[in-house]
């Protein structure tokens, strides 16, 4: 496998003209202002245009050219500036600009305009409401959003105290992430080694005790996540409101409590951030949705989301397994998929303690793929940045090693 994996990453480099990691350009102002900056202001361009009617034509012409400079932008440029522990930023950016491409993909065919639910602004409007159109990622006060449910907002009505909130919110979670961060590097300091060789499975360890604390780490991981993604949306948020003057209602909330899930479907649909969903039904959903219904629809999708965190992964290590993330997510939408044939025949929806129950091992037992093919990316050395927790540092290492040390009494 490595040696296939060897030749792929060659074929890249002499075929699509890919560098290799240590040729990749570091970020500065030459990367910025040539490497960069273009492929965001093609994205700004097909933005003004999807408002603006009868450019169908044009869209379809600059399609090539923005894919173009999108991934030209992700391979050529090194936003870790050959630091490991900065390598999330290549990850980051990867995302950024698989978004790019797969809005533009979206906008490019349209027949109609895109519109927000506003009264039609002047011309100088069309290119506000084209900026908000490349960073609202889920479409709020737009007719793109059809469909989609936001969480209830509990947040302060008052713009000053929202903004207050949203603050204490991001730095919350900025602690908790490094709450987090030293309890994973703790319990499992083998994770955070080099990319190919770090693993969150202890084989000396008899298979209970290897996959109890591997699912310990797995959930650490997903806490993790949460906290990282709240945490910058909050600051977005907070820019937001303060610096742009945005009204808080273009801001709502991104979760809606997942740890309350009482099924896959509620998990994934509903409770869990939808920042991506869009992206995933257009490259994924709607393909496969064409030629096999609802189940197409809905395998489609989370494969779409599998190929995303692959290619995310790819920005770090090209040597990764890449089925890996397809398979995990597709068993997500098996799961999904069960729960919808369930309701049809008993007419009753997965829910109750048992739905929770069902949700949490189904994501464990699928978390763990998961989560070790993060840490074998190098995603979990990468992220030492967020270990700032250090006034808690010692109380949640001392718990955590005495969790470690139980664990490992017990197995022996």
């Amino acid at each position: 496998m490595a040696v296939s994996w060897a030749h792929l990453e060659r074929l890249s480099t002499d075929f699509l003209g890919i560098p290799p990691t240590s040729a990749a350009l570091p970020f500065d102002t030459y990367t910025l202002f040539v490497h960069v900056l273009p492929a965001f202001l093609s994205f700004y361009v097909v933005a003004v245009l999807v408002i603006l009617p009868g450019t169908r034509t044009l869209r379809i012409a600059l399609l090539p050219l923005i894919v173009f400079l999108a991934f030209h932008a992700a391979i050529f440029v090194d936003f870790s500036c050959g630091n490991p522990q900065r390598a999330y930023l290549n990850a980051g950016f990867g995302f950024v600009m698989f978004c790019v491409v797969m809005r533009t993909l979206e906008w490019t065919f349209l027949k109609d305009p895109l519109r927000r639910r506003v009264e039609p602004a002047p011309l100088i409007g069309v290119f506000i409401d084209a900026f908000d159109l490349t960073i609202n990622v889920r479409g709020v006060g737009w007719n793109w959003s059809k469909g989609l449910r936001f969480p209830p907002d509990t947040r302060p009505t008052s713009r000053v105290w929202f903004a207050i909130y949203v603050l204490l919110s991001a730095l919350f979670h900025s602690f908790m992430c490094g709450i987090l961060h030293t309890a994973m590097q703790t319990l499992a300091p083998e994770a955070f080694t080099a990319a190919g060789e770090a693993t969150i499975f202890d084989n000396t360890l008899p298979p209970l005790i290897r996959y109890t604390r591997s699912s310990i780490i797995s959930t650490f991981t997903l806490l993790a996540i949460y906290a990282v993604i709240q945490m910058n949306y909050d600051i977005g948020t907070f820019i937001g409101v303060t610096i742009f003057q945005q009204d808080p209602a273009q801001w709502p909330p991104v979760f809606n409590e997942p740890w309350k899930s009482t099924s896959l479907h509620d998990f994934w649909t509903y409770r869990w951030h939808q920042l991506m969903r869009r992206s995933f039904i257009v490259l994924g959903g709607w393909p496969l949705g064409f030629v096999f219904g609802r189940v197409g629809y809905v395998l489609g999708s989370y494969l779409a989301s599998g190929i995303l965190h692959s290619v995310l992964m790819a920005t770090l290590s090209w040597n990764i397994e890449w089925w890996c993330m397809p398979l995990s997510f597709g068993m997500m939408a098996v799961a999904v998929i069960i729960e919808h044939a369930f309701m049809q025949m008993t007419g009753r929806r997965v829910g109750g303690w048992i739905g929770r129950v069902w949700t949490m091992i189904w994501l464990l037992m699928w978390g763990n793929m998961m989560v070790d093919r993060f840490a074998r990316a190098g995603l979990l050395e990468a992220s030492r940045v967020f270990g700032n927790a250090a006034q808690a540092k010692e109380i949640v290492e001392h718990y955590v090693t005495a969790l470690d040390g139980w664990l490992r009494a017990y197995a022996s």
